[in-house]
């Protein structure tokens, strides 16, 4: 057997992972640690990158995280030669795609091979760095769904999860680029011997001024400083605690002297200080340090010296980077991993990412719900009251009446019917004449005040009625016409037609 081949002695298997919240869910396991593994199959129909769009799909689950390893695949380049029981390192692929991991360092790889058409050599592109921090979808032991879409017009995205984390052109966010550039430097270009690169030159005409000390310290004492006033000089900062004791178990002989602990002299706390007193260290004004001859600028600088650009020999242009990439028959996972347990599950290819996305939500959609369900620390508010309701149904009663109580009666108070006795007495004027009653006009009254005054009115008339027919009479006038034939008995009775008379035309001047 070939050496290139028998170092991928890693074991495969199709089961369901130990770590799946969902019955009978098959994957493709990494079974090994610390191996070499590959696998691969081919496709139903080769990819020839004619079709507008085109997306690669997949779930990875690092059941117990990972330390260093890969989980990308790779689109075989279709070939006459093409043995998938020699797949391996080497084996000629168009694209490759998916998270790799090794350290502290994190990758999502896209890469494709392009094929030069000066030399017909085949050059690996790769993509720029995804920017967001990809640490969390190898350590969090949750299934991650991967998918690359590629465009007719070169343009590229990349989705974890289902959420844009790249997008760019396979022209200009590769390194290196398709095209390469139109000049370069030319390698028989050479520096010139008097070129002076050197933007400033010591002085060599500086002197050292005859009162530089260079030996001077940077630091002195402070002459000026005088001990301060209540100083212990004989009282030391710490002393021996004379509290303490030796504890109950030591033994002189095999454990020493004891000695007690120090702690803070308490005469010190209301002292400036205790022990010898120094002067404190200044900084030295007549320190400068050692001399040195100053910088100028250099009358013979001539900048920095680049060789001279010539036309690239090499040079081409690819315009249409996506429909000359290599035509794909078969897919493969040829991985090195530290760790074991890695699940890959629903590959797909297919020429639409809307068609992506539908699967998606028929496969990994429900393996991220189920996860999800599964993992006690991420449960919904929904899963959180529904788990109480069934513990403690009481609760969510309480809590539902203490919620819903105030509303019921915010709706009570708003419901309730104004009272119109009260709603007409802040409607009346009042009998204190005010500065533009005279401009207020009786057609702009309220209609609904005017209708509740005048029942008003006629309840007063109808108290009047109690006092007999003759009140009657004097509210229509007659009282006027035989106020001469009246006997004494109905006398009474008319004036207390006439004040109840009188009070009605008083309420009708004050509404006018």
């Amino acid at each position: 057997m070939d050496d290139s081949i028998a170092k991928y002695d890693g074991v495969w298997s199709v089961e369901v992972p130990y770590a799946s919240s969902i019955e009978n869910d098959y994957a493709l396991v990494l079974k090994s640690k610390a191996k070499h593994h590959a696998v691969s199959t081919k496709l139903f129909r080769p990819i020839k990158f004619d079709t507008n769009e085109l997306v690669i799909q997949y779930d990875v689950k690092f059941q117990d995280g990972i330390d260093c390893g890969g989980a990308y695949i790779k689109l075989l380049s279709a070939s006459p030669n093409l043995d998938l029981k020699q797949f391996n390192d080497k084996t000629p692929y168009t694209i490759m795609f998916g998270p790799d991991k090794c350290g502290l360092e994190n990758k999502f790889h896209f890469i494709f091979r392009h094929k030069n058409p000066n030399t017909g050599v085949y050059e690996e592109k790769h993509a720029k760095k995804v920017v967001p921090e990809l640490e969390s979808y190898f350590s969090d032991k949750k299934t991650h769904l991967y998918t690359l879409v590629l465009r007719s017009d070169n343009s590229f995205e990349r989705y974890i999860d289902q959420i844009k984390v790249q997008s760019g052109s396979l022209l200009n966010d590769f390194d290196p680029p398709v095209n390469p550039p139109k000049e370069i430097d030319d390698p028989e270009d050479k520096k010139p011997s008097d070129w002076d690169e050197r933007e400033k030159i010591i002085d060599t005409n500086a002197k050292k001024p005859d009162d530089w000390d260079e030996d001077a310290p940077a630091t002195i004492e402070d002459e000026s400083a005088v001990k301060p006033s209540g100083w212990l000089d004989d009282e030391p900062e710490m002393i021996p605690d004379p509290a303490a004791v030796p504890p109950k178990d030591w033994d002189r002989e095999m454990d020493g002297e004891w000695v007690a602990p120090q702690i803070n002299n308490p005469k010190c706390a209301s002292a400036p200080g205790c022990g010898k007193w120094h002067r404190p260290i200044i900084p030295n004004p007549k320190y400068k340090g050692k001399w040195s001859a100053p910088m100028i600028p250099n009358p013979n600088y001539k900048g920095i010296w680049t060789p001279r650009k010539i036309p690239n020999p090499h040079y081409f242009e690819e315009k249409d980077p996506f429909k000359s990439l290599a035509e794909v028959n078969a897919i493969g996972l040829e991985l090195w991993s530290m760790t074991d347990g890695i699940a890959f599950d629903n590959f797909l290819i297919v020429d639409s990412k809307r068609a992506a996305d539908e699967f998606a939500q028929e496969t990994w959609a429900i393996k991220k719900e189920a996860e999800r369900l599964a993992d006690p620390k991420a449960q919904s508010v929904v899963d959180a009251i529904r788990e109480t309701y069934n513990e403690k149904p009481w609760l969510i009663f309480v809590v539902g009446l203490v919620c819903t109580l105030p509303i019921i009666l915010c709706c009570i108070y708003m419901c309730r019917s104004p009272s119109k006795q009260h709603d007409i007495g802040m409607r009346k004027k009042t009998d204190t004449s005010t500065p533009d009653d005279s401009h207020v006009h009786v057609g702009e009254r309220n209609a609904e005040t005017e209708e509740l005054e005048e029942s008003g009115e006629e309840d007063i008339v109808q108290v009047s009625k109690g006092s007999g027919d003759e009140s009657t009479a004097n509210k229509t006038g007659s009282s006027r016409d035989n106020s001469a034939e009246e006997t004494p008995d109905e006398s009474g009775e008319t004036e207390k037609a006439s004040a109840a008379k009188q009070s009605i035309r008083k309420r009708r001047l004050r509404k006018e």
